[in-house]
């Protein structure tokens, strides 16, 4: 669990949004909730229920509505992989590995299935998976315990199922600094064996600029330079994390906590590059 302020903060404060965003997601909230009214014992209702509630800062429910969903459909992996993000988006570290680990279990074996999108992207073009998905949180969950060689296994698996250029970068980039944290340089550079200035990404842009930051094809400064100019507040929070570890790669570790208390200034708090250097600058 994060520090007090920390908690305080993803109890009171919904994530920034325009009022026309937030109109929006009310109404499909609203949605939501009667189709889950027709039929409560339907996975499906009950999955977009949880997710329409969390988008609005709603946490705490969106978890509740999956408990309730799992005691009904208790070998459905997509409500302990929606909890378990949300465990994340509540510092809830540990319950979210163990959700995660449960879910991955859940679909060993089984064929993946492309996750719809609950806010679409510009192509209206899904990027991830089920199990990409399951992957990639659990990783992350113990990213943010610290237990690198469990986030590592994670990721490795992710790679295997993230078969787009947008699932690649994403995943190669928490795989690469979960290996420099564990002092794996040398992994860590093949890495980026895969990544090139031409993919073709939707979503991860973000991710994509700080691969080529860690290839060496730009530098730390131009790429804060450009995100500031782009005027993106979450861009802002995920490219202020990955510099922050990189100074932090290079033993500039007063550069690295500068860097993260930054990106904790801002108001993107469920931002995995937010809820990231919160757990550094803790165990800083």
């Amino acid at each position: 669990m994060g520090p007090p302020a920390a908690r305080a903060r993803v109890e009171r404060t919904a994530p920034p949004a325009s009022p026309e965003a937030r109109r929006e997601m009310e109404a499909r909230l609203a949605e939501a909730r009667a189709a889950y009214r027709r039929n409560p014992r339907d996975a499906d209702a009950a999955i977009w229920l949880g997710r329409r509630t969390a988008y609005l800062g709603r946490f705490r429910e969106a978890v509740d509505i999956y408990t309730r969903g799992l005691r009904q459909h208790p070998r459905d992996a997509r409500f302990l992989r929606h909890r378990g993000h949300r465990l994340i988006t509540l510092r809830r570290f540990r319950e979210a590995a163990a959700d995660l680990s449960r879910a991955a279990r859940l679909v060993r074996g089984q064929p993946d299935e492309v996750e719809p999108d609950g806010i679409p992207n510009e192509r209206n073009t899904p990027t991830s998976t089920l199990q990409s998905n399951i992957w990639y949180h659990l990783g992350l969950a113990h990213y943010l315990l610290g237990d690198f060689p469990s986030a590592l296994r994670a990721y490795r698996e992710c790679l295997k199922v993230s078969r787009n250029p947008d699932m690649l970068v994403a995943t190669s980039h928490w795989l690469y600094m979960t290996l420099r944290r564990a002092g794996r340089d040398r992994e860590a550079a093949r890495v980026l064996d895969r990544i090139t200035p031409e993919m073709d990404i939707i979503e991860n842009r973000d991710y994509h600029r700080l691969l080529m930051l860690y290839k060496g094809e730009t530098t730390p400064e131009a790429l804060l330079a450009e995100t500031e100019r782009a005027g993106s507040a979450l861009g802002n929070t995920t490219v202020g994390y990955g510099v922050g570890n990189w100074h932090l790669y290079h033993g500039r570790r007063a550069g690295a906590a500068a860097l993260f208390r930054r990106v904790t200034s801002s108001p993107q708090w469920t931002s995995f590059g937010y809820i990231a250097a919160e757990a550094d600058l803790k165990r800083m």
